[in-house]
């Protein structure tokens, strides 16, 4: 899959909505993506690097999904036994995997592959916990160890193959540019099932991820921008410091004002481009006003 050609999504070249089509080569005149890394090792990189995001995405939105089904069918100490818990989790995985793969135009045999990749290494050690040989911690964990290589093993034999051709509706190329958007709601899904309150010490995230990152970007140098983060900082700060030390209701509600309030800086820097990608702004912008109403709805719902 290493050389694998993606397909660009701009709206002017998306092909008429259809099915998917077969596995054949793609045309020559397909326009590559501009964001895939150039170089073999970093292109291979880069699509374990997907192929690790879209698993994890499939198990926070369809790990609940289980769980609640799981519950409704009187299943739950069932789904709890670690031989089905590994399958249940290489399912999600691989359902998310399955997407994000067919989006990036792999073809099937390939996708296939890489949903073995999941299954067969908690599938091998099955024996040997059956036999004792293993725990249930050993199962998860090896199962997972093994995988790594097993996905890297798929990605080097497919580096070579073209791409396959795709039909793509306008409204999947439209959902797939706000991305971020939809990854902010998959890490949020266990909110919405459980809502609670944060603790006060995680509004120090808030700016201290803007700083680390326009620390590495070196976006930090523009005139009143390094003030600007520092100011920030010393806001979130101070709310952090003042909800530790009041407690109770009225800390809660600072903690989710905090978190909402860190939603409208992400807007305005969503809007100036400055420090950080717009993807993130409007990942962190999303996250942050999703965790604010919750919280609310949890202070809201929950006795003085």
């Amino acid at each position: 899959m290493e050389n694998t050609r993606m397909y660009a999504d701009p709206a002017a070249r998306v092909p008429s909505p259809g099915p998917l089509t077969t596995d054949q080569p793609a045309p020559t005149d397909a326009t590559q993506t501009d964001v895939t890394p150039a170089g073999g090792t970093r292109r291979l990189l880069w699509h374990l690097g997907e192929m690790a995001l879209a698993m994890v995405a499939g198990m926070l939105l369809l790990g609940p999904l289980f769980e609640m089904g799981g519950a409704a069918l009187g299943a739950t100490d069932t789904l709890a036994r670690p031989e089905v818990a590994a399958l249940v989790m290489a399912t999600t995985m691989t359902v998310g995997m399955t997407v994000w793969m067919r989006y990036r135009a792999h073809h099937w045999r390939g996708v296939g592959e890489m949903a073995a990749a999941m299954y067969v290494p908690f599938l091998l050690l099955f024996v040997p916990y059956w036999t004792g040989l293993l725990d249930a911690d050993g199962l998860l964990l090896g199962g997972h160890l093994l995988m790594v290589p097993a996905m890297v093993l798929v990605a080097v034999r497919h580096r070579h193959e073209s791409a396959a051709v795709i039909r793509r509706h306008p409204a999947v190329v439209a959902l797939a540019r706000r991305w971020p958007t939809g990854l902010a709601l998959l890490v949020t899904a266990d909110m919405w099932l459980a809502p609670g309150v944060l603790s006060p010490w995680t509004m120090l995230v808030l700016p201290g991820g803007y700083l680390l990152i326009g620390l590495i970007r070196r976006t930090l140098r523009g005139p009143g921008v390094l003030a600007t983060q520092l100011a920030g900082l010393a806001v979130w700060g101070t709310l952090t410091l003042v909800a530790v030390v009041v407690g109770g209701r009225s800390a809660e509600w600072l903690v989710a004002l905090g978190w909402l309030a860190h939603a409208g800086w992400d807007l305005a820097h969503h809007r100036s481009g400055r420090v950080v990608p717009r993807g993130y702004t409007e990942f962190c912008g999303v996250l942050d006003a999703i965790l604010a109403a919750v919280m609310i709805l949890a202070i809201l719902s929950t006795p003085a």
